[in-house]
C-alpha cells in the first residue's frame, strides 16, 4: 500500500519528502496522482488504437500501436504532471485562476485528442455500418458517373442502337400482325383487310410478299443491332464499365475492416446526422457526453488543485522556495563580493608591478646621464 501511495504522490508531481511531513495532505495528492495516472492510461490506449489504424494491414501494426501507445501515454502523463505541479497556491483566487487558465485550455485540448480514438472504438459497429453505406453510395455514384461519361462520349452509337431496337420491335409486331392477316386471307375470312376468297390467290401472294419483305428487313436490323452491341460492349470493356460493379456484402465487410483513421473519423461525425441531413440529437449527445467525460477527467486534477484550500504542504513548499530564492540571492552577493575583492587584489598587484618597472626605468635613465 505504501508503494502505491508513493507512486501516486510521484504522479501528482509533489515533493515527496516535504509531503510526508503533513499527513492531512496525503489523501489529496493520492487522488490527484491517481487521476493523472488513469488519464495517461486512457491516453495510451487511445493513442495505440489510433496508431493501429494508421498501420492497419501491416504485420507490424500491433507492435507500432503498442510502442506509440506507451510513448503517447508517457507524454500525456508528463504534461499533466507538469500542469498540476506548476499551479501554486499563492496569491488570491483570481490570480490562481489566471495562472491556471492556460493549463485548463491545454487540458481541454488533450481531453479532446485522447477521447476521439476511444469514441471510434465505442461506436465501432455503427461506424462499420456507416462505412458500408458510404462505400456503397460511393461505388453507385462512380458507376453513374461512368455511365454518364460513356453516354456523352458514345451518344451517336447509343442513339443508333436505340433506333435499331425500336425498329426491330416495330417490325416484329408488324410481321406478326401481317402473318395473321395472311392466314385470314388464305382461309377466306372476310375483313376490311381481306378479300374473303378461300385459297392461295393473288391477294394472299401480295400479303405474303409484304411479310417476306419485312422479314428480310428484320434480319438486316438484327444483324446491324448485333454488330452495334458488340461495338458498345467492346467500348464498355475499354472504359471499365463492365468491370465496375456494386460491392457485395463480403467486399463491404472487407473494406470496412481495413478502413483508415480518417474514414472512420468521418463516419463517426456522420453518425450525428440522419439520412435527410437533420441532426440526430440522441447520437450527437451520446458522442458529446463521451468527449465531455474525458475533458472533465483531464481537467479534474487542475480543478482539484484550484478548489482545494491552501494546506500546510503548500505553505511548506512556498517557504522552501522563498528560502531557496533568498539563499540564491545571498550566494549571488557572496560571489559578487569575492569576485570584486579578487579583482581589487589583482589590480593592486598589477599596479605595484607597474610602479616597480617605472622606478627601475627612471633609475637607469639617471645612471646613463
Amino acid at each position: 500500500m505504501k508503494n502505491i501511495t508513493d507512486f501516486f504522490w510521484f504522479c501528482s508531481g509533489a515533493h515527496i519528502q516535504t509531503l510526508k511531513k503533513y499527513p492531512t495532505e496525503h489523501n489529496k495528492y493520492v487522488g490527484i496522482g491517481a487521476t493523472i495516472f488513469f488519464t495517461a492510461l486512457f491516453a495510451s490506449l487511445s493513442g495505440g488504437y489510433a496508431m493501429y489504424f494508421v498501420f492497419s494491414g501491416s504485420n507490424f501494426a500491433v507492435f507500432f500501436s503498442i510502442l506509440f501507445g506507451i510513448i503517447w501515454g508517457l507524454a500525456i502523463f508528463n504534461m499533466d504532471r507538469y500542469i498540476v505541479a506548476s499551479i501554486k497556491k499563492t496569491g488570491d483566487t483570481n490570480t490562481q485562476i489566471l495562472q491556471a487558465l492556460p493549463r485548463i485550455l491545454l487540458a481541454i485540448m488533450i481531453g479532446i485528442i485522447i477521447s476521439r480514438p476511444l469514441e471510434l472504438k465505442i461506436f465501432d459497429k455503427e461506424i462499420r455500418q456507416k462505412l458500408k453505406t458510404s462505400y456503397l453510395n460511393g461505388q453507385r455514384s462512380k458507376i453513374d458517373t461512368l455511365n454518364k461519361a460513356f453516354t456523352n462520349k458514345y451518344n451517336i452509337e447509343l442513339t443508333k442502337t436505340q433506333d435499331l431496337k425500336a425498329e426491330k420491335d416495330s417490325l416484329e409486331k408488324d410481321i406478326n400482325k401481317s402473318r395473321y392477316i395472311l392466314n385470314q386471307e388464305v382461309f377466306g375470312d372476310k375483313t376490311n383487310q381481306t378479300s374473303g376468297i378461300n385459297g392461295y390467290g393473288t391477294y394472299a401472294k401480295q400479303k405474303e410478299a409484304v411479310v417476306t419483305q419485312k422479314e428480310q428487313r428484320l434480319l438486316q436490323v438484327r444483324s446491324d443491332l448485333s454488330q452495334m452491341d458488340k461495338i458498345i460492349n467492346t467500348r464498355k470493356e475499354i472504359e471499365g464499365l463492365n468491370s465496375t460493379k456494386l460491392f457485395n456484402e463480403t467486399q463491404l465487410d472487407s473494406l470496412s475492416n481495413v478502413a483508415g483513421f480518417a474514414d472512420r473519423n468521418y463516419a463517426l461525425g456522420q453518425l450525428s446526422y440522419n439520412p435527410d441531413g437533420s441532426r440526430d440529437v440522441d447520437t450527437y449527445l451520446a458522442i458529446s457526453f463521451i468527449s465531455f467525460l474525458f475533458i472533465l477527467l483531464e481537467c479534474l486534477p487542475v480543478f482539484v488543485k484550484l478548489i482545494s484550500d491552501k494546506g500546510p504542504y503548500d505553505v511548506a513548499v512556498q517557504n522552501a522556495e522563498e528560502v531557496a530564492l533568498h539563499q540564491s540571492e545571498k550566494e549571488k552577493e557572496h560571489l559578487i563580493k569575492v569576485t570584486d575583492n579578487v579583482q581589487d587584489t589583482k589590480n593592486g598587484e598589477e599596479t605595484e608591478k607597474e610602479k616597480i618597472f617605472v622606478r627601475r626605468k627612471v633609475k637607469r635613465d639617471l645612471d646613463e646621464n
